[in-house]
């Protein structure tokens, strides 16, 4: 595989975006997706962004912002909830592969989100593995409402925020890649209808980098 300089975190960023709009469009470009480049990427992955999101089937990070083999660094659990399996892979993304982006993704109409606020609001007893889901979200949406946020789309950004903060909190590794220049990680919230993905929370990016 070739050794072309990586990314910066902002250039990192601007590849998705771009991929994004591409992809919104109606006119992506497919890159990374033949033959040469499953040829280039066997021997080793040097990709650029490390995307953590929902498992939600809608939402396959390679389409959704338009890149190829060896490009994304993709870790998925429901409701992007993350546990030290997560932690891990982020952290193997970051100080291994030198991923210089980490995005958390969020969607509207998420269904651990809403499953989360119907259990608040009824007290619906959730059973099996899906209430540690629910429990992972909660923190979330019980900072929403403490801030005064009842639409969909705030509480969503807020759960991105909250995960963002998360993954900050409990991994030294990736504060201190951040915190070195190296890494930022940002949180991006997607709209299923029209394909958009809008930023909601940026650490370790210059100021005023923005969509």
């Amino acid at each position: 595989m070739s050794h072309a300089p990586s990314p910066t975190p902002s250039e990192a960023l601007e590849l998705l975006l771009s991929g994004n709009r591409r992809f919104t469009a109606g006119t992506p470009e497919h890159p990374n997706q033949d033959a040469a480049r499953r040829a280039e990427t066997a021997p080793a992955q040097r990709p650029f962004a490390v995307l953590f999101g929902c498992s939600d089937s809608r939402l396959a990070a390679e389409i959704i912002f338009d890149r190829g083999l060896g490009d994304l660094f993709v870790v998925r659990t429901a409701g992007h909830v993350a546990g030290a399996e997560v932690l891990g892979s982020i952290e193997y993304a970051v100080s291994v592969l030198d991923c210089p982006l980490v995005v958390v993704l969020g969607h509207d109409t998420c269904g651990a989100v809403a499953a989360t606020r119907t259990a608040l609001t009824d007290g619906v007893n959730v059973t099996g593995y899906v209430r540690d889901v629910i429990e992972r979200v909660t923190p979330s949406v019980l900072a929403a409402r403490a801030a005064g946020l009842t639409e969909e789309d705030d509480i969503i950004a807020e759960h991105i925020r909250q995960t963002v903060d998360l993954l900050l909190d409990r991994s030294r590794v990736l504060a201190d890649q951040v915190a070195a220049g190296r890494t930022a990680v940002v949180g991006l919230s997607y709209r299923l209808a029209d394909g958009s993905a809008r930023l909601v929370t940026t650490h370790g990016l210059p100021t005023g980098v923005t969509r």
